[in-house]
Order: C-alpha cells, then sequence, then structure tokens
C-alpha cells in the first residue's frame, strides 16, 4: 500500500497536525521524518488541544504506531516531556512510540551557539531562529565530529565524547562571551543526558528497518511533514529557511524509504498567508488587515510564541512548493479567519524590477524587490465555522477556493473552517472539484 505525505505548502503553521490527525485513523504508522522541537503540530479534538513539537500528530489515535525517524533532531528533555504530558492526560502511548537510534541530539552547547549567533546576526540579517539549537545540530550531523546521535545515549563511551566535545565547544566559543565564560559544565551534561538516556532507552529502535519491513508488508504509512516547503534548506527562501529539507524532497532521505513507495501527497496551505521570523514576504500586510487576520486566526507560534507576520495568499509561491512536493491535492485551511472580510486579494504574479513574472525566484535579494500582482475577489462575510460539506459555504467562498485550485494548478481535497477535527469538508473526488467550487 503506496504511502502518504502530507507537507506545508507555505512558511510553516498550515495546520498540518489537523489534517495528520483527520487521516490517521485507519493507518498502521504515523512518520515525523525531519525538523525538531522547532516545529509546532497542534490537535484539537472535542475540548481537548494538543501542542506537539517532535512526537507525531497521530500519537492521539489509539492503536497506530508513530515513528521519528533519522532525520529529525531531538532535545531529548523537550521529547520526555512532551510524552509525560500525554501520560498525564491519558494518551496511552506503550508500544506506540518508536525513535531512531540515527536521529542526532540537540545538545547544550547547541542551544548556546544558537543564542550566540542570532546576537551576531541580528537586524535585517536576523533568520528568526527559535533558540532551540536546531541549526547547530544539523550543522555538527553534516560536519560529524562534533555530533551525537541517540545511539551514542545507550553505548558506552558517551561520557568521553560529551567531555571532548565540550571542551572544544567552549574554546571556540569563548571569544564571543561576556569574560570568555561559556555556560557548559561536561560532568553536568553528561549526569542529565544519562538520565535522559534511561528513560528513552525502551523507545529507540531502528526505523529505518521498521518502515522498510512496513513496506514489504504493504501496511498504510502516513508521513508528517514539519515546518513548509518555503523554509526548505535547499529550495525555500535561502538563507531564512529552516535547517532541513522541508518540502516533499525530505521524505525519502529522512525516513529511509524509497520516494516509489510514497504514493500520494497532500499539500497543506493558509487561506491567507503567514511567516514567523526574518526573510521575504512579498504579499505582508502592514495594515488593520493583516492585524485583522493575525487576531481572527490566533496567529501566534505554537513553539515561541511570537506572532506571525500575515499577508495575503500567494498563488505564485503555493504553485512553486505544489511542484516541488509532487502533491496530488491540496488541504486549504483557515478559510473561516477570511469571513469577515469585505474584499480578499490574491497574488497572481510579481514585478520584478519593472517586469512582470509568473515564477518564484532563487535569490533572496530578487525576492525582497518583488512588488506583488493582485486580483481582487469578493468576501462573504457569513460564519462559515458549522460549514460540513461544499454546499454549506456561501457561493463567494466557494469560488474563493475554486481559484485558488486553478492558480495553484492543483485540486482541492479538504476544505477546513475550524480548528476542531469535525470542522473539515471533504470533497468528492469523483466530481469536477473546480467545477463545483466556482458553481
Amino acid at each position: 500500500m503506496p504511502g502518504l505525505c502530507v507537507i506545508g505548502l507555505q512558511w510553516g503553521d498550515e495546520a498540518k497536525g489537523k489534517l495528520v490527525d483527520w487521516l490517521a485513523e485507519g493507518r498502521d504508522l504515523i512518520v515525523r521524518y525531519q525538523g525538531g522541537a522547532n516545529a509546532g503540530h497542534t490537535v484539537v479534538v472535542g475540548e481537548e488541544v494538543y501542542k506537539l513539537h517532535l512526537i507525531p500528530s497521530g500519537i492521539v489515535n489509539p492503536g497506530i504506531m508513530n515513528l521519528i525517524t533519522a532525520g529529525v533532531v531531538i532535545h531529548p528533555g523537550t521529547l520526555l516531556g512532551e510524552i509525560d504530558s500525554l501520560l498525564e492526560r491519558g494518551v496511552d502511548i506503550a508500544d506506540r512510540l518508536q525513535l531512531s537510534g540515527r536521529a542526532h541530539c540537540v545538545m547544550p552547547w547547541h542551544i548556546v551557539e544558537d543564542k550566540i549567533w542570532n546576537q551576531v546576526n541580528s537586524g535585517d540579517e536576523n533568520i528568526g531562529t527559535t533558540l532551540r539549537g536546531i541549526g547547530p545540530c544539523y550543522r555538527d550531523k553534516v560536519g560529524r565530529s562534533f555530533a551525537v546521535r541517540v545511539s551514542d545515549l545507550i553505548q558506552g563511551g558517551l561520557e568521553k565524547q560529551i567531555h571532548r566535545i565540550t571542551e572544544y565547544k567552549i574554546q571556540s566559543l569563548a571569544p564571543f562571551c561576556e569574560n570568555g565564560e561559556v555556560d557548559l559544565d561536561a560532568s553536568q551534561i553528561f549526569a542529565e543526558y544519562r538520565q535522559y538516556a534511561e528513560r528513552l532507552r525502551p523507545f529507540i529502535a531502528d526505523t529505518t528497518r521498521l518502515l522498510l519491513d512496513a513496506v514489504d508488508q504493504d501496511k498504510s504509512i502516513l508521513f508528517e511533514g514539519a515546518q513548509g516547503s518555503l523554509l526548505d534548506v535547499d529550495f525555500g527562501t535561502y538563507p531564512f529557511v529552516t535547517s532541513s529539507n522541508s518540502s516533499g524532497v525530505g521524505v525519502s532521505s529522512g525516513t529511509g524509504v524509497p520516494g516509489q513507495w510514497i504514493g500520494k501527497t497532500i499539500g497543506v496551505a493558509k487561506s491567507y498567508s503567514t511567516r514567523v521570523g526574518g526573510g521575504p514576504f512579498p504579499t505582508e500586510l502592514h495594515n488593520d488587515t493583516g492585524e485583522h487576520i493575525r487576531i481572527k486566526g490566533n496567529e501566534f507560534g505554537t513553539t515561541t510564541g511570537r506572532p506571525r507576520r500575515c499577508g495575503w495568499f500567494d498563488a505564485v509561491a503555493v504553485r512553486y512548493t505544489s511542484r516541488l512536493s509532487g502533491t496530488d491535492s491540496i488541504c486549504l485551511t483557515m478559510l473561516d479567519v477570511l469571513s469577515e472580510l469585505k474584499e480578499i486579494q490574491v497574488c497572481v504574479a510579481y514585478e520584478l524590477d519593472g517586469q512582470r513574472i509568473d515564477y518564484f525566484p532563487n535569490n533572496v535579494d530578487d525576492l525582497q524587490r518583488l512588488t506583488p500582482v493582485y486580483e481582487t475577489l469578493p468576501g462573504w462575510q457569513t460564519d462559515i465555522t458549522s460549514a460540513r460539506k461544499l454546499d454549506d459555504l456561501p457561493p463567494n467562498a466557494r469560488s474563493y477556493a475554486g481559484r485558488l485550485s486553478e492558480l495553484c494548478e492543483c485540486p482541492i481535497e479538504f476544505i477546513s473552517v475550524g480548528p476542531d477535527r469535525e470542522q473539515t469538508i471533504v470533497l468528492n473526488p469523483d466530481e469536477s472539484l473546480l467545477d463545483s467550487l466556482v458553481s
């Protein structure tokens, strides 16, 4: 049975967690394959709200195995905090969570480095890191010499490894710290991580083998992406990106599952655009409309609490990421947030140095100079949070969604009109999607 993948098509925060939770029922495995605790996925089940950072969003569905694979970087304390929180709320995770021994650990020196480099690169050059050590951890992963993997936590030699790396990090970071003092103590770090190791030991496994066996056994697998495709380290708005391949191209490298076994990809996009941190954002709104969207959409980071930058839907960008990730359909989220607006604009092209273009530039300097070309559509000014089928949406809402589908050159399969599981419209795959939306 080919796997199903859920990918964010914007700058993250597209409500992927809700869709993963929705699609989880009946699956054998849910897989988180890249990123770290800089991701924040929210699942709402009735009155219960679960905020997850490392554990896959399918964990609240009973009877499903959840895997964290080699492409994820893990802060053990954060992961254990999530585990404890779920247990306290009655979520049974026994025999339902496995952690790759190949995954890399976020260590205390990574967090120190993150804070230092964030101060050094302040102002317009600040990439907007969450200060959780994710980027430095990935850097050490690629560098190889100063990395700690999850499997190292339960092997002999950890104490020696930590002392060696700590000594080097103190020497390299001292010139950037006040009085040359670096807040790192190798003995304390070892004691802390040894405790983590004992608690995590039952969860550590060879997730690559488990996944390849699952593929051979024709099991149903759901892959959960973190962040969004425009933050992809290779194909996003570099250098204002995350440290992993957050588009569809990262699924195989993060899991070890060949791309031929991923049968369907659903891209998730908000009905408007948001971004956290620095970097180009062509459709950003610095006005009352932007603030209205922020308040109505509760646009504050799940991980950091930072207010998100808000703007109109960028069809050029989403068409690009949809092609990049090979999406078969789109889940359009947060449509209800726009319900009070009289008019809604959509970016259909850009102007770059006086020339109209219909593609997403690959250079950050070009991206900074873009002027969006808008198309204005009428709003519906009606509460749609109770809509459960397509016909429940007012005509202008259907027309808006239809136009986005047309501009992105990808059919819409799901429309979300609120945070709860039930506030989801599933479109009939046998009908002509665009015709039904604009009728």
